[in-house]
């Protein structure tokens, strides 16, 4: 796992611009903190900070190929699992390998097959490939989204990095933030492409894109394609179990430490279990951490989201398993901690994020990583499965819109109300959201015997696929390359996707019951009292002296003179908020207060043009 960035100016002579080349790649040191390096060419420039995970010695990069035409330089992050049975192909065909990497057989690859290396690997990835043969540069993202890149085109060219700071690093960006980028942040659609900075766009999953002189092209190189299904349910439980278990065992190829995140949930409790009986056979015991706030279990108060403290049920499957396992506590005061809150904002390059969720999944995230370099985790389940709330609540799974957006608890609601009035109002989220809900419906194919409600649930599975979960990735993959850790997901295997999508719906919920398919699939592999656990999201802290920090803060920024804060959001709201006792503060008023919070640091941090008339 790493961190890569580009430029290439067909007009330019980039031997001139080393140190912007340099800050372009240190930006992302957290992503590799291992090694930095840099190529450069008079048109091109490739910068890549390496988390060395596979053959530690051998895969350093930018790693060149010469041919006879010219040289081929690639800057690669990410795995690819399948690299061995790619290599062995490529050794039959000829090839003589000088290191151990899979970074070598991307770049090999891509010498005997070309752009169409991609359909070929299995795997998390992003990178940048420079063919001086024909001077072309050719961007490549995996087929869900594990891994980030974006790109900004310039008037000769084109700048490109894993993270919206890399770009921002270059001189040449105008930091321009205007209402139209706003709509997506406010909105949550995940809109395909979308990046908050004016002229910035993502690297859409399963895409390759091509730049040369003649201009910048894109190709889809894999979709969430709909295919009969002709599986009974024994035979399809058997089928997920063994492409399940296959893409976990592929997963925990590393020269590195590695554990699995385990929450006592179905997903993270299955990885560990099929991760652990790996590992034994090989003679290692797996690696288990979760996390947990000083006094939660004890003073655990159910609501609307969580049923249950996840404590009992790590302990269950630790124990189960047989797993080293350690706990890591946290207490309000760190996660209230504006240092922390800053160092999640730069990690993800956005004002708005998950609030405490992400102040702790950082915390958990820093703490592993004094352990371990390589982590698996169950994300992605949930949206395969249909195993969020919404998708089994009737008004949420009828409404003609997203269902994570229609589902309505203590938590969701109208995501503008803290929004100045008069943005609220040129920001117009209602229509937006229904424009790109209308786009999304449209990619999703059916099949003619489909009834109402498999065609319903298809289409939600599809958002959840090709939309939710590219957020949810994202997160993940931020915050753990924020420590250098590098995070796996079995759940996001394409040919598991593949399968299950196209299971039917009433395989999928079996009773009534979320996940029942991926349940029955792994129920001999774990305690009763986990296959029977009813969905419980990440832990959030309970406690009020949490929100009685954020109200603080937020008073802090009340009391500074023309905040930018306020040119988004309404300075009344937040009196209303910080005026209220403490224990009042939960839910949309909780978020929202880390939300200001959010937007104080990344105004300070980033120092952005805020166009928002």
């Amino acid at each position: 796992m790493c961190g890569i960035a580009g430029w290439v100016a067909f007009d330019g002579d980039l031997t001139d611009h080393l140190p912007v080349v340099d800050a372009m790649t240190a930006s992302m040191g957290e992503r590799g903190p291992d090694a930095s390096g840099t190529w450069v060419r008079r048109h091109v420039a490739l910068g890549h900070r390496r988390l060395a995970v596979i053959d530690l010695p051998g895969g350093v990069q930018p790693m060149r190929a010469r041919t006879d035409s010219g040289v081929v330089a690639l800057t690669f992050s990410g795995e690819v699992y399948n690299f061995r049975e790619l290599r062995a192909e490529l050794e039959r065909r000829g090839h003589r390998f000088e290191t151990r990497s899979d970074t070598e057989v991307v770049l090999r690859g891509y010498l005997e097959w070309g752009e169409d290396v991609a359909a070929r690997l299995t795997g998390m990835y992003a990178f940048g490939l420079w063919d001086e043969r024909v001077g072309k540069l050719v961007l490549v993202r995996d087929r869900v989204g594990v891994k980030p890149l974006y790109y900004h085109r310039t008037a000769d060219g084109i700048l490109f990095g894993s993270e919206p700071k890399a770009i921002l690093a270059n001189p040449a960006f105008e930091r321009v933030v205007d209402v139209d980028c706003l709509r997506e942040l406010v909105g949550f659609t995940k809109a395909p492409g979308w990046s908050l900075w004016r002229g910035m766009s993502e690297v859409e999953p399963g895409t390759v894109v091509t730049v040369d002189r003649s201009g910048l092209r894109h190709r889809t190189y894999w979709r969430l394609e709909t295919k009969p299904h002709h599986d009974d349910l024994a035979t399809t439980v058997g089928r997920v179990g063994e492409l399940f278990g296959d893409a976990v065992r592929g997963q925990t190829v590393s020269d590195v430490p590695q554990c699995v995140l385990l929450s006592g949930g179905l997903d993270s409790s299955a990885v560990t279990a099929v991760a652990g009986a790996e590992l034994a056979g090989r003679g290692e015991k797996v690696r288990t951490f979760s996390v947990d706030f000083a006094g939660y279990e004890e003073n655990f108060t159910p609501d609307e989201l969580r049923e249950t403290p996840d404590s009992p049920f790590v302990r269950a499957v630790a124990e189960h398993v047989g797993s080293l396992h350690r706990d890591i506590v946290l207490d309000s005061r760190a996660l209230a901690d504006p240092a922390l809150r800053r160092a999640v904002v730069a990690a993800r390059d956005m004002p708005i994020g998950l609030g405490d969720i992400d102040s702790s999944m950082h915390l958990l995230f820093r703490a592993i990583r004094e352990e371990c370099t390589v982590a698996l985790s169950g994300e992605f389940a949930d949206e395969l499965f249909g195993g969020y709330a919404w998708f089994h609540h009737e008004a949420a799974r009828d409404a003609d819109t997203f269902p994570w957006l229609a589902f309505s608890n203590a938590y969701t609601g109208d995501r503008t109300e803290m929004l100045r009035p008069d943005l609220r109002d040129r920001l117009d989220i209602g229509a937006y959201v229904a424009d790109e809900y209308a786009t999304a419906v449209k990619a999703v194919e059916h099949l003619d015997h489909e009834d109402a409600l498999e065609r319903r649930m298809r289409t939600s599975t599809h958002l959840h696929v090709t939309r939710l979960v590219r957020a949810m990735l994202d997160r993940k993959d931020r915050m753990s390359m924020a420590v250098g850790l590098e995070v796996r997901v079995p759940f996001a295997d394409h040919r598991l996707i593949e399968y299950v999508y196209n299971a039917p719906w009433s395989m999928k919920a079996v009773g009534g019951r979320e996940k029942s398919l991926l349940r029955t699939a792994v129920t001999s592999l774990l305690p009763s009292s986990v296959t029977e656990r009813v969905k419980s999201p990440y832990p959030s802290t309970q406690d009020s002296g949490y929100a009685l920090e954020l109200q603080r803060q937020a008073k802090d920024v009340l009391a500074e003179r023309d905040s930018g804060v306020f040119a988004v959001f309404d300075a009344d709201w937040v009196r209303t908020a910080v005026a209220l006792d403490p224990a009042a503060v939960t839910g949309r008023l909780r978020t929202g207060l880390e939300r200001v919070l959010d937007l104080h640091h990344w105004i300070d941090l980033y120092r952005p043009e805020l166009r928002l008339d």
